[in-house]
């Protein structure tokens, strides 16, 4: 299917989505085109530069997207990942899930400076990341969706938070559903959001823990067993020793640059990198979570449409909006 069909009717099937206000504490919705007379140019800009930053390293499009599930997931979708550690602030940047991995805040910062440019104290940063999320995908062949906007940005980080709430690549499955529950996501929604590792790569440090689990997954293939342990060998001769653990390996071996569904077919053949991959199909001893993996494996068309519906209900987590925070001049700081 060509990208212009799959935008337009993955665009009718979350047109209720969209149409439907999601609201801040005080009342305020997320809208459709919030920017459209306040800053009639700021999904251009954002998209445009996004564009230059994927062109220059194909992985940012992956940084990007991970940025926002970071975002999201501590205090909510309110741009707290950005901040600077400031006076008694800690920045969640230093927190053990973000430090030396978190990365394109500098693309980031970029785009807020021409918004600010051209439409002063406007364009919040938490709406920069959903946006920049959105792109992101979209130009690496995933799906295109409409952000609702109109966050507003937080006053404060949670380094504690960050350590917290953010998922860990060795996670077990109850403690994935777990994360997720706290959010106000559910099974399905951890298994359309675990796709978003059909792009980016991991470091070393982050699964040499999978290069020794046991061969305990479980796949529709029968030569599982040479499957799994050729997988791991060659992981195994990649990070050898501490040395190498900032070496970087594709969490999707098979289409690193597109964004796809080979990562549910790499899970049924045992070749997801990461632990938190891997447990989706290993540890689900009921098979409802291995159908849906099935599913998606053998129709991208419906893990595209789910990855949507998924992406839009995590984007209004915990939401500011109205007087709530701020619209910050510069993303890595409070206003003065």
């Amino acid at each position: 299917m060509e990208i212009k069909q799959k935008k337009v009717w993955l665009s009718l099937i979350v047109l209720y989505a969209i149409t439907t206000s999601v609201l801040g504490d005080f009342g305020e919705p997320l809208l459709k085109g919030f920017y459209k007379e306040s800053c009639p140019l700021a999904e251009e800009i954002v998209k445009h530069n996004i564009e230059v930053a994927v062109l220059k390293d194909p992985r940012m499009a992956a940084s990007l997207l991970r940025l926002q599930f970071h975002d999201c997931f501590v205090l909510g979708c309110d741009a707290s990942v950005l901040l600077d550690t400031h006076g008694d602030m800690l920045s969640e940047k230093q927190a053990t899930p973000n430090l030396n991995s978190l990365r394109g805040f500098e693309v980031i910062d970029y785009i807020k400076y021409l918004l600010e440019e051209a439409c002063p104290l406007t364009v919040s940063c938490s709406d920069i990341l959903a946006l920049a999320a959105r792109d992101s995908v979209f130009l690496r062949g995933g799906p295109w969706w409409e952000v609702l906007l109109g966050r507003r940005d937080s006053l404060k980080a949670s380094f504690a938070g960050a350590n917290q709430f953010i998922p860990a690549p060795n996670s077990s499955l109850d403690s994935l559903i777990i994360n997720f529950k706290q959010q106000g996501l559910n099974i399905q929604d951890l298994i359309a959001l675990s796709g978003a590792h059909t792009i980016g790569k991991a470091r070393c440090v982050s699964f040499k823990q999978r290069i020794v689990q046991p061969n305990m997954e479980q796949t529709f293939y029968v030569d599982e067993f040479r499957r799994h342990s050729t997988f791991r060998r060659v992981l195994g001769s990649q990070c050898k020793d501490s040395s190498r653990d900032n070496e970087l390996s594709p969490l999707d071996i098979k289409t690193p640059a597109y964004f796809d569904n080979h990562y549910f077919i790499n899970l049924l053949e045992g070749r997801g990198l990461l632990i938190s991959d891997n447990v989706l199909v290993s540890e689900d001893h009921e098979g409802e979570i291995f159908q849906k993996v099935w599913e998606y494996a053998v129709n991208q068309d419906l893990f595209f449409i789910d990855f949507v519906e998924s992406m839009l209900k995590m984007g209004n987590i915990n939401v500011l909006t109205g007087i709530e925070g701020e619209i910050r001049e510069n993303c890595r700081f409070v206003n003065i």
